[in-house]
């Protein structure tokens, strides 16, 4: 049975907009700025393998979806050819590579652990992640937290109805991040 497992790039006060600086917000490219080291590049690269599918929402599928089929190597590779499910009200007819719709969040995100082995990630997609935790949904929260405040931003969490209880799992040093991994309490 699939997890769903939601992973973030992360300031220190919760931003998770524009890690890369691909979507042209003022701010963007933080990411860049700091070196994960190999440990972080490690995990980043581990955290994909061991996924079955990605899980997304619209906007952050279609940033996806422009910028990595052109690209090659080990880590393009499984993510072009991984499953994909967008969730949209608009989008009909998605065109990257094994990329499905998901209309209802409440109804078919559940079935993807029965239908998949493999961990299902969720990168990006502030509000799908928000939609997720109210729903209790996410099994696992694997942040990487940059060290800098951006002041400004979306935010890796919106409002939720009650109180989200975790329990933190792991933490260790990444170059110059740290890599927190909460599980459901």
């Amino acid at each position: 049975m699939a997890k769903i497992v939601v992973s973030q790039f992360v300031s220190v006060d919760g931003v998770i907009e524009d890690p890369g600086g691909s979507e042209g917000w003022d701010r963007g490219g933080w990411a860049f700025r700091y070196e994960r080291g190999p440990d972080g590049d490690r995990f980043k690269l581990d955290e994909l393998i061991d996924a079955d599918a990605l899980l997304l929402g619209r906007v952050t599928y279609e940033g996806f979806a422009e910028a990595w089929p052109s690209r090659e190597g080990e880590f393009a590779d499984k993510f072009n050819n991984m499953t994909k499910y967008v969730v949209t009200s608009t989008l009909t007819n998605p065109s990257w590579n094994n990329s499905h719709v998901i209309r209802d969040v409440a109804s078919e995100v559940p079935q993807l652990r029965d239908r998949h082995d493999g961990d299902v990630l969720v990168n990006g997609s502030a509000q799908l992640v928000t939609e997720l935790i109210e729903r209790e949904l996410v099994d696992e929260l694997r942040l990487m937290v940059f060290p800098l405040v951006l002041g400004d931003g979306k935010r890796a969490f919106g409002a939720t109805g009650a109180t989200k209880s975790l329990k933190l799992a792991e933490s260790r040093p990444a170059g110059e991040t740290q890599i927190l991994i909460y599980e459901r309490a």
